[in-house]
């Protein structure tokens, strides 16, 4: 009986204790042009969309190419938008594979990565 009454307080304490701080990640919830598309126009830029704001000076994207790809300028947050990085692409490009790897900073400081392809097709 004594042990089932300390279980239970034991319980109650717990669930009266006041949460503490979520601790949270930025995952890519959407990606232009998405993720594995294949275009048949050539995009100005790559938008990647957070889960939640970014640090954009701790951030990077960078994209490989086809030969003669000119590559991405440094990316920026978006105007307005904190968890947008926009990162322009140096036209023009050529038709091919293109493979984005992002690794941005959140601003609770935490840091994620990923890789995604899109293909620019005839």
């Amino acid at each position: 009986m004594v042990s089932r009454a300390l279980r239970r307080l034991g319980i109650a304490a717990i669930l009266a204790l006041p949460a503490g701080p979520t601790l949270a990640h930025a995952f890519l919830e959407k990606a232009e042009p998405r993720v594995g598309s294949r275009l048949a126009g050539a995009p100005s830029e790559v938008r990647l969309a957070f889960s939640e704001p970014v640090e954009p000076d701790f951030s990077a994207v960078s994209i490989a190419g086809p030969p003669g790809f000119g590559g991405a300028a440094a990316p920026h947050t978006a105007q307005g938008d904190p968890r947008l990085l926009v990162a322009p692409l140096k036209g023009p490009l050529p038709r091919g594979r293109y493979l984005v790897h992002w690794r941005v900073v959140s601003a609770d400081s935490h840091a994620t990565q990923g890789t995604f392809q899109f293909d620019l097709t005839p």
